[in-house]
């Protein structure tokens, strides 16, 4: 089977279908953490698109195991769209939908998938 991951450290992610899904092993509580490990990767390691115009839909997904982190989804997402800005999109504020969710899995991690939305999107959601 072809592996098409990019892996640096505890980052990996990969471009598939019109995705950008990036997955962050193990868990912490500091938020913080996070954006420099990511950005050490795309910095390093990522060879796949650059940063496009437009719409994007972003889905943080916190799997844990056993009893969940103490950590503010809030916080978690604001850093975690700080470290992916410049590679999936080139500002935060192109993200028309996030959701954010704290979910049990098989192992610790962060899953962040990241989609271009049709330009209309939001229109067609606030005249319908």
């Amino acid at each position: 089977m072809n592996d098409d991951w990019t892996h640096h450290g505890k980052v990996r992610a990969r471009e598939a279908g019109g995705e950008l899904t990036i997955v962050v092993d193990g868990l912490t509580t500091q938020a913080k953490y996070y954006k420099p490990l990511i950005y050490e990767f795309f910095r390093k390691s990522w060879r796949g698109a650059r940063p496009a115009w437009g719409e994007f839909s972003v889905e943080i997904g916190m799997e844990f195991v056993g009893e969940p982190p103490w950590l503010d989804l809030d916080n978690l997402a604001k850093a975690l769209l700080d470290a992916i800005k410049g590679y999936a999109f080139h500002d935060d504020a192109q993200v028309a939908r996030l959701l954010v969710e704290r979910r049990p899995g098989e192992r610790e991690r962060i899953v962040i998938v990241v989609r271009k939305l049709e330009s209309r999107f939001l229109r067609g959601t606030l005249e319908g």
